[in-house]
């Protein structure tokens, strides 16, 4: 089964044939050969170029590079101050409520509705500031781990024109090590 390419040739071929005539049909040969090699070379070394894939672990660069540690240890330094308060809030709740269930006894139904109220008011105020400090310490975070997104992107790119690859990919079921670029990244984050 011949392919389209080569029936067209061939037709080319034999129209060239009855027009020359006998005496050039080795110089027809030779331009048909010619034109057969420089169509076909590229179609065989487009085949034989392999593609460049790396990989990179975003995970891992947000864990355990050096702008990342830091920007952890920033957003905590920030936060630690709050931290402190809600844990001296809930050391305090957790006091009352003991001290409470001690004294339950032997209060008034009126003194006891009153301090129930009182402990269901600052558990209330607990679970807010904490859903406050939460909210607050996750958009801190995601304010400073976009910005080390944005330099490892920049990273990935630079190292991807520089070394050739094709294609790199941040997410992945198994990664075999040698496409692995991640400690380059790292490295070029600054550790």
């Amino acid at each position: 089964m011949k392919s389209e390419f080569t029936l067209k040739l061939s037709a080319v071929g034999g129209a060239l044939r009855r027009r020359i005539g006998q005496g050039n049909r080795a110089l027809v040969l030779a331009a048909a050969l010619g034109a057969v090699s420089v169509v076909s070379v590229p179609a065989v070394q487009a085949q034989t170029q392999a593609t460049k894939i790396g990989f990179v672990s975003t995970e891992r660069i947000l864990r355990d590079s050096k702008p990342a540690k830091a920007a952890q240890a920033k957003i905590e330094s920030e936060f630690k101050r709050r931290d402190d308060e809600l844990q001296s809030m809930a050391n305090n709740l957790r006091n009352q409520a003991q001290k409470f269930d001690k004294d339950a006894p032997v209060l008034s139904e009126s003194e006891r509705i009153k301090r129930q109220r009182q402990l269901a008011d600052l558990d209330s105020d607990l679970q807010r500031k904490r859903r406050e400090f939460q909210e607050d310490f996750n958009r801190r975070r995601n304010e400073e781990f976009s910005a080390i997104v944005e330099k490892a992107d920049a990273a990935i790119k630079k190292i991807a024109e520089q070394q050739g690859y094709d294609l790199i990919i941040q997410d992945a079921v198994t990664v075999s090590p040698r496409v692995d670029i991640t400690d380059q990244v790292m490295q070029a984050l600054g550790g």
